[in-house]
Protein backbone atom coordinates (compact mmCIF):
# COMPACT_ATOMS: atom_id res chain seq x y z
CA UNK A 1 0.00 0.00 0.00
CA UNK A 2 1.28 3.45 -0.91
CA UNK A 3 0.01 7.00 -0.58
CA UNK A 4 1.32 10.41 -1.65
CA UNK A 5 0.93 14.08 -0.77
CA UNK A 6 2.08 16.96 -2.98
CA UNK A 7 2.28 20.38 -1.39
CA UNK A 8 3.90 23.74 -1.97
CA UNK A 9 6.05 25.02 0.85
CA UNK A 10 4.84 28.48 1.80
CA UNK A 11 6.50 31.50 3.30
CA UNK A 12 4.99 30.39 6.61
CA UNK A 13 6.96 27.12 6.34
CA UNK A 14 10.25 29.03 6.06
CA UNK A 15 11.93 28.87 9.44
CA UNK A 16 15.53 29.84 8.79
CA UNK A 17 17.37 32.55 6.86
CA UNK A 18 17.17 32.41 3.09
CA UNK A 19 13.61 30.98 3.25
CA UNK A 20 14.91 27.55 4.30
CA UNK A 21 12.13 25.23 5.48
CA UNK A 22 12.52 23.38 8.79
CA UNK A 23 12.97 19.62 8.43
CA UNK A 24 10.17 19.14 10.94
CA UNK A 25 7.76 20.31 8.23
CA UNK A 26 8.72 17.28 6.13
CA UNK A 27 8.25 15.00 9.15
CA UNK A 28 4.77 16.48 9.51
CA UNK A 29 4.01 15.36 5.95
CA UNK A 30 5.29 11.89 6.79
CA UNK A 31 2.95 11.81 9.80
CA UNK A 32 -0.03 12.75 7.62
CA UNK A 33 0.90 10.01 5.16
CA UNK A 34 1.15 7.45 7.97
CA UNK A 35 -2.31 8.48 9.19
CA UNK A 36 -3.81 7.98 5.74
CA UNK A 37 -2.15 4.58 5.32
CA UNK A 38 -3.45 3.43 8.71
CA UNK A 39 -6.97 4.63 7.97
CA UNK A 40 -6.96 2.88 4.60
CA UNK A 41 -5.47 -0.33 6.02
CA UNK A 42 -7.11 -0.50 9.45
CA UNK A 43 -9.91 2.05 9.51
CA UNK A 44 -8.15 3.75 12.44
CA UNK A 45 -5.66 6.61 12.66
CA UNK A 46 -3.45 4.64 15.02
CA UNK A 47 -0.47 6.23 16.75
CA UNK A 48 3.01 7.00 15.46
CA UNK A 49 5.40 5.38 17.97
CA UNK A 50 8.88 6.14 16.63
CA UNK A 51 11.03 6.97 13.68
CA UNK A 52 13.77 4.36 13.19
CA UNK A 53 15.76 6.55 10.85
CA UNK A 54 15.46 10.04 9.38
CA UNK A 55 17.84 11.44 6.78
CA UNK A 56 17.72 14.92 5.27
CA UNK A 57 19.46 14.97 1.91
CA UNK A 58 18.77 18.35 0.28
CA UNK A 59 17.45 21.75 1.35
CA UNK A 60 13.82 22.75 0.91
CA UNK A 61 12.83 26.40 0.45
CA UNK A 62 9.60 28.36 0.51
CA UNK A 63 8.05 28.05 -2.95
CA UNK A 64 9.31 24.50 -3.58
CA UNK A 65 6.77 21.78 -4.36
CA UNK A 66 7.34 18.62 -2.36
CA UNK A 67 5.94 15.20 -3.18
CA UNK A 68 6.02 12.90 -0.15
CA UNK A 69 5.37 9.18 -0.47
CA UNK A 70 4.80 6.50 2.15
CA UNK A 71 4.73 2.74 1.70
CA UNK A 72 3.44 0.16 4.14
CA UNK A 73 6.32 -2.34 4.40
CA UNK A 74 5.34 -4.69 7.20
CA UNK A 75 2.20 -5.51 9.15
CA UNK A 76 2.58 -6.98 12.63
CA UNK A 77 -0.01 -7.89 15.22
CA UNK A 78 -0.62 -4.23 16.09
CA UNK A 79 2.44 -2.58 14.56
CA UNK A 80 2.82 -1.15 11.07
CA UNK A 81 6.25 -0.40 9.56
CA UNK A 82 6.15 2.45 7.03
CA UNK A 83 8.92 3.92 4.87
CA UNK A 84 8.84 7.47 3.56
CA UNK A 85 10.53 9.58 0.90
CA UNK A 86 10.10 13.24 0.05
CA UNK A 87 11.09 14.69 -3.32
CA UNK A 88 11.36 18.23 -4.60
CA UNK A 89 9.51 18.24 -7.94
CA UNK A 90 9.35 22.01 -8.58
CA UNK A 91 11.81 24.47 -7.14
CA UNK A 92 11.43 28.15 -6.47
CA UNK A 93 13.85 30.31 -8.43
CA UNK A 94 15.62 32.62 -6.01
CA UNK A 95 15.71 35.85 -8.01
CA UNK A 96 14.80 38.88 -5.86
CA UNK A 97 13.73 40.80 -8.98
CA UNK A 98 11.37 37.98 -10.04
CA UNK A 99 10.24 36.10 -6.91
CA UNK A 100 7.34 34.50 -8.79
CA UNK A 101 9.53 32.21 -10.93
CA UNK A 102 9.56 28.42 -10.54
CA UNK A 103 11.27 25.58 -12.38
CA UNK A 104 9.86 22.08 -12.96
CA UNK A 105 12.70 19.66 -12.28
CA UNK A 106 13.49 17.09 -14.98
CA UNK A 107 14.36 14.62 -12.24
CA UNK A 108 12.87 14.92 -8.74
CA UNK A 109 15.42 15.54 -5.97
CA UNK A 110 15.24 13.30 -2.91
CA UNK A 111 15.16 15.73 0.03
CA UNK A 112 14.39 13.34 2.91
CA UNK A 113 13.80 9.70 3.74
CA UNK A 114 12.65 7.96 6.89
CA UNK A 115 11.17 4.82 8.33
CA UNK A 116 8.92 4.51 11.32
CA UNK A 117 6.58 2.34 13.32
CA UNK A 118 2.94 2.99 14.06
CA UNK A 119 0.53 0.99 16.18
CA UNK A 120 -3.18 0.36 15.88
CA UNK A 121 -5.23 -0.97 18.82
CA UNK A 122 -5.75 -4.71 18.53
CA UNK A 123 -9.53 -4.51 18.61
CA UNK A 124 -9.58 -2.30 15.51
Amino acid sequence: METMIRIRMSQQDAHYGGNLVDGARILGLFGDIATEILIRHDGDEGLFVAYDEVTFKAPVYAGDFIEAVGRLKRVGNTSRKIVFEAYKVIEAVHDPDRPYLGRVLKEPILVASASGTCVVPKNR
